[in-house]
């Protein structure tokens, strides 16, 4: 049984993310996601400019002029949410752990698909397959992706998003929007992404802390490789060592910004330091802008 406490918690988040949902982000998630394809709305007459292939011929012999087929963009997608649950999100230097963040991004995610008649689903993983919600509709079910998101106890320990975005493949049968929601602390990803980008829509938001870009001026500090257990000590009151660990960092984020150009893949970097809504609208605005281009 859980305890009232958790429920309290659980209730309060589902509550502050559909309000999120409803006031910040319902016409820009409803406007940014292509439906599956097209169906059939209904005939009418033909007008200068149709398009010829469009002509209902069975309609057009029995009228005796010709009418066309009108279709509409078929709207009900299907989400998913991979989170990464490994150790190396359960880190934060403000505000809030990695994980925390990340958990309450995916109930955003989750209100907002439910919001619009969506179904939605949710893997978590870590070095292995946590956890699989198959895609749903409804105020329970998201409940139930938001208590999962929140309180899951992980297995694992390291990041295997390979893997996560495998199993995505073997259990999701159709084309889905996809948030890839980690700290990226992984490796081998071109080709799954590449792979998983193809079937689907794949979204990385990467979740960042301060320190995943530099060092405080704190003395000595010991570390511990949330992933490996591997520790060791930095004297972080020398310029030299957080020059060489900012430009260390600076290298990493540009590899994952190169890998994700080369794979075609969307991304939104959340600071644990800030406001996540920011984040989220810049990316809606900008896919809205793309697909009216597009």
């Amino acid at each position: 049984m859980i305890p009232s406490h958790i429920l309290e918690k659980i209730r309060r988040i589902h509550i502050t993310t559909t309000r999120l949902a409803a006031n910040i982000f319902a016409g820009e998630y409803k406007s940014v996601f292509k439906g599956r394809g097209l169906e059939f709305h209904e005939v009418r007459e033909y007008m200068v400019g149709d398009e010829i292939r469009s002509i209902d011929w069975n309609v057009t012999a029995r009228a005796g002029k010709p009418f066309v087929k009108k279709f509409i963009e078929e709207r009900e997608l299907t989400i998913m949410v991979l989170l990464d649950v490994s150790r190396s999100t359960h880190f934060g230097t403000v505000n809030t752990l990695k994980r925390d963040l990340a958990a309450e991004i995916s109930s955003v995610l989750a209100a907002s698909a439910n919001r619009n008649n969506d179904r939605v689903g949710l893997i978590i993983f870590s070095d292995r397959i946590e956890k699989y919600i198959a895609p749903r509709k409804g105020r329970r079910h998201i409940l139930q992706l938001v208590r999962e998101t929140l309180y899951h106890e992980p297995q694992g320990t390291r990041t295997d998003i390979p893997m996560a975005l495998e199993y995505l493949n073997r259990v999701t049968t159709r084309s889905a929007i996809v948030f890839l929601i980690s700290d990226f602390y992984a490796s081998r990803l071109k080709t799954p992404l590449t792979i998983a980008n193809k079937r689907h829509d794949v979204i990385a938001i990467r979740i960042m802390d301060p320190v995943d870009r530099e060092l405080p001026d704190a003395g000595i500090i010991g570390f511990t490789d949330a992933e490996t257990g591997k520790q060791y000590f930095l004297d972080t009151s020398k310029r030299a060592v957080r020059d060489a660990y900012r430009k260390a960092q600076a290298a990493r984020s540009k590899e994952l910004s190169d890998l994700f150009n080369a794979t075609r893949i969307d991304t939104i970097t959340i600071d644990t330091k800030k406001s996540y809504t920011e984040s989220l609208i810049q990316f809606f605005n900008t896919r809205k802008a793309r697909r009216r281009l597009g």
